[in-house]
């Protein structure tokens, strides 16, 4: 083979690393993280009134109130997450509105959660738990409005 011939082959681009890029570490996903989303997905539900219970609803009222108190403590208010390698489980505490079916409530709940979980991070959603520990009525004040200062 001449020197031009040579030149005139097409080069293969030379490969760094070994395998596809996505296998190339490591990635974990903290608790709080899968508790922020499934809490916001489950608030989405219509007949969800709140999350959490009566107390700690109550003490995230004031945690708000605190400057830099945390409104994140908001978005995971109520859940609870298990986070393995592949698979997460989910503990939710929900308060409903009345007159709403409970069970129709808690399906769609499971159904957004699982879904916004397993879209967002990829994990596996083994189970989610669903809590009932209140019902909002009608004329009920809620606990974290703030009552006016003046009158």
């Amino acid at each position: 083979m001449s020197e031009s011939q040579q030149a005139e082959a097409p080069r293969t681009p030379t490969k760094r690393g070994g395998g596809d890029p996505a296998t190339r570490g490591r990635t974990t996903i903290a608790d709080g993280v899968v508790e922020k989303i499934a809490g916001l997905a489950a608030r989405d539900v219509v007949g969800v009134h709140a999350m959490g219970s009566g107390l700690a609803r109550t003490l995230g009222a004031v945690r708000d109130r605190v400057p830099g108190g945390g409104r994140s403590a908001t978005a995971t208010r109520g859940v609870k997450a298990e986070v393995g390698e592949v698979q997460t489980a989910l503990d939710l505490e929900i308060v409903v509105d009345y007159g709403v079916a409970i069970a129709d409530v808690a399906r769609s709940v499971r159904e957004n959660v699982i879904s916004a979980v397993e879209r967002m991070t990829g994990l596996e959603v083994v189970e989610v738990n669903i809590a009932v520990s209140d019902v909002k009525l009608p004329d009920e004040v809620d606990e974290e409005e703030e009552e006016p200062r003046l009158h």
